[in-house]
């Protein structure tokens, strides 16, 4: 009876463990658990880094590349452009959606067939639509990567195909991938148009003469694997193995990642797996919280040969709200004179508060003066006298 006893709870003890094995909570993952040799997760709204796995590391980024191409197009052209296949674009490899030269198809069409499909002929005829060829339009590509502060980014092909130039490789990093899918959907006047597109679950169309219909279904599975996804387009080659960027916004919050390497055939499901514990960890894990604001800020000046006042109020404008985990650690460090000579006037700049997060500086923000003190000098005096001499004048108090 014993013995029995002691086998009930032995088993008991044993599912009870495995339980608990089973029942990860998105805060106990990490970065090393990740399939991704490099892996981001930022803030969508200021870019910072919140959790990382060798987020600068250069790498070949495959079709990812085409929502930079998507947000050029609906930057720089029309959807209502009409776009004559080039024997190049007809050319492109697998996968493709079967253009022949000559044909004429709206961009618009193309568009969707490039980002839901991620079509590489569709995408070579929409770089030659926007630059006239692939090598302008490559310039285009690294023109926004230069203006979006993108050091490590550099582009070749519209489309990710893996290549190589006398100048570098196509390539980038997860940081910067990230940092390209924020900027389409946060910063582009073009967001909404790219959102749209990157949701779309099917599309129909023909070429302007109707004489092919096409139908393409957006191949982003994760659309349906997690609420609240936005926009993201997978990418594969040899060179790259699986990529994927996508966002996602949670109760007023917006997340980005990007994964370059993530696993290689027969593993192309890696990608929705680290992308579901990147996602759950910071829905998990942070919550948005404002760290400065202009109602509770307080701080006075003290000013030399002032007139009317030996002190001046401050004020900041900006209010900031990022996003906050327990253990991120704030330190606050004004940067204001104990005090100043008069004159000050109302609206000048006279210090700043730098914003530390985890001993890295996040932001400095500007404190300027809320009112204009004069400065007390001889003129000051001698304007003084002499309008009480006027007043005194004007009303006989002389004798």
């Amino acid at each position: 009876m014993k013995n029995k006893f002691l086998k009930i709870v032995s088993i008991y003890l044993a599912i009870m463990l495995l339980i608990t094995q089973l029942n990860i909570t998105a805060k106990e993952i990490e970065p090393y658990d990740l399939y991704s040799i490099s892996a981001v997760l930022i803030d969508g709204d200021d870019g910072r880094i919140l959790l990382e796995k060798n987020p600068f590391e250069v790498r070949a980024m495959a079709s990812t590349t085409k929502i930079m191409t998507l947000i050029l197009a609906l930057e720089n052209g029309k959807l209502d452009d009409i776009v004559e296949i080039s024997e190049y674009a007809a050319s492109m490899p697998k996968v493709k959606l079967g253009l022949t030269k000559g044909k004429k198809y709206y961009l618009k069409d193309l568009l969707y067939s490039m980002m839901l499909e991620s079509h590489n002929d569709s995408a070579v005829a929409v770089a030659e639509c926007i630059s006239g060829n692939v090598t302008d339009f490559a310039k285009l590509m690294n023109d926004k990567a230069r203006e979006l502060n993108l050091d490590n980014t550099y582009f070749i092909t519209p489309n990710g195909l893996d290549s190589e130039n006398e100048i570098n490789k196509h390539s980038t990093t997860a940081y910067e991938l990230a940092l390209i899918m924020k900027y389409c959907i946060t910063d582009s006047p073009m967001k909404d148009e790219f959102i749209e597109i990157c949701q779309t679950r099917e599309y129909r169309f023909s070429d302007v003469d109707n004489t092919s219909e096409h139908i393409v279904y957006n191949r982003n599975a994760f659309l349906d694997k997690m609420d609240g996804v936005i926009a993201g387009k997978t990418g594969f080659t040899s060179e790259a193995g699986y990529c994927y960027v996508c966002a996602l916004e949670n109760e007023g919050q917006t997340y980005v990642l990007a994964l370059l390497g993530c696993g290689w055939p027969y593993n192309k499901n890696y990608k929705w797996t680290d992308s579901k514990y990147l996602f759950e960890y910071a829905i998990e894990n942070f919550r948005n919280e404002n760290i400065l604001n202009p109602d509770t800020f307080s701080n006075k000046i003290k000013v030399d040969n002032a007139i009317d006042s030996d002190y001046i109020e401050t004020y900041i404008r900006d209010s900031i709200d990022i996003s906050m985990c327990d253990e991120d650690e704030i330190e606050y460090k004004i940067n204001m004179p104990a005090k100043k000579e008069a004159p000050i006037y109302k609206n000048q700049p006279v210090g700043s508060v730098d914003i530390y997060i985890n001993n890295e500086l996040y932001r400095s923000v500007i404190v300027y003066s809320a009112q204009s003190v004069k400065k007390n000098n001889y003129i000051y005096h001698l304007k003084h006298i002499l309008k009480k001499y006027m007043f005194a004048k004007s009303n006989n108090q002389f004798v």
